[in-house]
């Protein structure tokens, strides 16, 4: 096999915005070049060196991924990020202007060269490429939030289709409840910082639900006299469907704190 497609389900812990959610769906793409492919573009696996061959690749797959966002979304602005992938080298992302702001709709790169080895494909070329389906929709529907997916408000559902592409239509907007949570990542008894935000990400999540819109770090503060390390971060608490009371902000804002302390092993501040 030198190309295929696969789709599923993705379950991972990620930060808390409009376009990050812990559950998605994920369609991932590999194609390997054949030799025939190769000698079409004056290249061979065995005589080219490994900087044509990667080359190859590499136009290859941005041309390919580029033609398809154009195909999807129209003459849309784009541009591409460097990152890192334990699979590919070098490895890219695709950003697309969205909503004000860019948004990754895609990760990818040339396969890595120990890994073509590995499987007893000696210095064959080719790429793979792993992509959001609902970040593709809320581009091409114009959804502002990946909440909105898991909604099961018929304001939202029934605005879709199967078959026909429609931008979608925002109904009433709810106001955000913001509160924030302060605390010392590390102590005098801890002196290594342990702390990774995706822990934090994951007790609102527990706490929240879908009623949390965002979490973003807003202070890092270092002790000039202690060296110790405090961080701020500001929750964004929203409902789709409905206005939130004062009461039941407070309620998940008191477990988030606790458990914070209790999970985390932080300080509160």
């Amino acid at each position: 096999v030198d190309r295929f497609l696969v789709t599923g389900d993705v379950y991972r812990r990620d930060e808390i915005d409009s376009s990050h959610y812990p559950v998605f769906h994920q369609m991932e793409g590999v194609r390997m070049f054949t030799s025939d492919e190769l000698a079409m573009a004056g290249l061979s696996a065995t005589d080219s060196s490994e900087e044509e061959l990667v080359k190859f690749a590499e136009t290859d797959l941005k041309a390919g991924l580029e033609g398809m966002a154009r195909e999807l979304f129209g003459d849309v602005e784009m541009r591409w990020v460097d990152e890192y992938f334990p699979f590919t080298d070098p490895s890219f992302e695709l950003e697309i202007f969205f909503d004000g702001e860019w948004m990754e709709v895609l990760g990818c790169g040339v396969v890595h060269r120990d890994i073509v080895k590995e499987v007893g494909r000696a210095r064959q070329p080719g790429w793979a490429f792993g992509l959001g389906l609902e970040r593709l929709a809320m581009v091409l529907f114009d959804i502002p939030d990946i909440r909105l997916f898991w909604s099961e408000d018929e304001r939202f559902h029934s605005q879709f289709e199967s078959g026909k592409i429609v931008k979608f239509r925002p109904y009433s907007k709810y106001p955000p409840c913001y509160k924030d949570i302060s605390f010392w990542t590390t102590s005098d008894e801890a002196p290594e910082d342990d702390f990774h935000p995706n822990d934090l990400y994951e007790v609102v999540r527990d706490v929240g639900g879908d009623l949390v819109e965002k979490v973003e770090l807003i202070d890092d503060f270092t002790h000039p006299a202690t060296g110790k390390v405090s961080n701020c971060f500001r929750i964004s608490y929203r409902s789709m469907d409905r206005s939130l009371t004062n009461e039941e902000v407070d309620d998940m804002q008191e477990r988030v704190r606790d458990l914070t302390v209790e999970k985390l092993g932080v300080e509160l501040r």
